[in-house]
């Protein structure tokens, strides 16, 4: 059974910088693709980064240049490196992980709150 537990949202000023990580209990070499996913009240779950294993990952176009998605398959963790972060960055972020065989996972999520 695979669960994910998101963690290192908090309160941050614009331009600030924040590292999410998701750590992986059970085996994170079933999931062949980590991602990371934001929602805000209201809105769609929109998609944020993804990381297939061993391939080059790939951002929204609203994040790129700013957020880095890496995973350390050794540790289990997957970390999302987000700076220059906006205002329009708050939300909840969540882990996502999906399996070779189709199955998908989600964390609970993480909050990220950019204010001054």
């Amino acid at each position: 059974q695979v669960q994910l537990v998101e963690s290192g949202g908090g309160l941050v000023q614009p331009g600030g910088s924040l590292t999410l990580s998701c750590v992986v209990s059970g085996n994170i070499l079933a999931l062949n693709v980590m991602g990371w996913y934001r929602q805000t009240p209201g809105e769609r779950r929109e998609w944020v980064a993804g990381a297939i294993n061993g391939g080059t990952p790939t951002y929204a176009d609203s994040v790129k240049g700013r957020f880095t998605i890496s995973r350390d398959n050794a540790k289990k963790i997957v970390y999302l490196q987000m700076s220059s972060l906006k205002p329009e960055d708050t939300a909840l972020y969540l882990c996502n992980g999906k399996s070779w065989g189709g199955m998908t996972y989600w964390g609970k999520g993480t909050l990220v709150t950019v204010s001054s």
